[in-house]
């Protein structure tokens, strides 16, 4: 969520999580396209009462390239992610990738405990590290939430891959290319280079 659209309060404890954009597009895009029919009414009424322009209509969702033309144009990842970056060093914000919780989840939940002033039961850690994989949440997907309810497929679908690099056999070069040039527009060269990640992160 864009920094701009919640408040902010000294006491508060902030964590931006972030992913490279084309990860997050397919990954949106995902989410969108099995929600189910009367959440997604729901959702896009709402966004109008809160005066989010929606001329367009509901998110193309049928076609993928429609949807990351339709992603770029209405913000995606880079705008979120711009909109904190100057806040980052800020003691109650707290930056974290998606990259990192899968290479090395061990160490980034440590991070978040410490930023958020948990301490570290080290007898329960192992169980509660994997808990959080992907794989250990999926496991436990009626304990998270109603997917169902709000997923046409459940958690099968929202708890879709979990994995990177899905853009890589679908984005065109035009589009890669149009991509690059909003992420060069839109933030900084230190910004854009945290946002993308382990470029060679599965």
């Amino acid at each position: 969520m864009l920094f701009r659209s919640i408040p902010r309060f000294e006491e508060t404890s902030y964590i931006v999580v972030g992913r490279d954009g084309r990860d997050a597009c397919m990954s949106f895009l995902n989410h969108l396209a099995h929600m189910q029919p009367a959440m997604q009414g729901e959702l896009f009424a709402s966004a109008i009462e809160e005066g989010i322009p929606m001329d367009g209509g509901p998110p193309p969702v049928e076609d993928v390239h429609e949807f990351f033309r339709w992603y770029l144009d209405t913000g995606g990842q880079p705008d979120v992610i711009g909109s904190w970056w100057e806040l980052r060093d800020q003691p109650n914000v707290l930056f974290v990738h998606y990259d990192d919780l899968k290479a090395d989840l061990d160490g980034q939940m440590r991070r978040v405990a410490a930023f958020l002033d948990v301490p570290v039961d080290e007898d329960r850690w192992p169980e509660l590290v994997a808990s959080c994989t992907f794989e250990g949440m999926k496991a436990r997907a009626d304990e998270i939430a109603d997917f169902e309810s709000h997923f046409v497929g459940g958690a099968e679908t929202f708890l879709y891959k979990g994995t990177n690099g899905r853009w890589r056999e679908v984005l065109t070069a035009e589009e890669l290319a149009r991509y690059d040039a909003v992420v060069a527009e839109r933030l900084t060269p230190e910004c854009a280079v945290w946002m993308a990640g382990r470029t060679d992160a599965g």
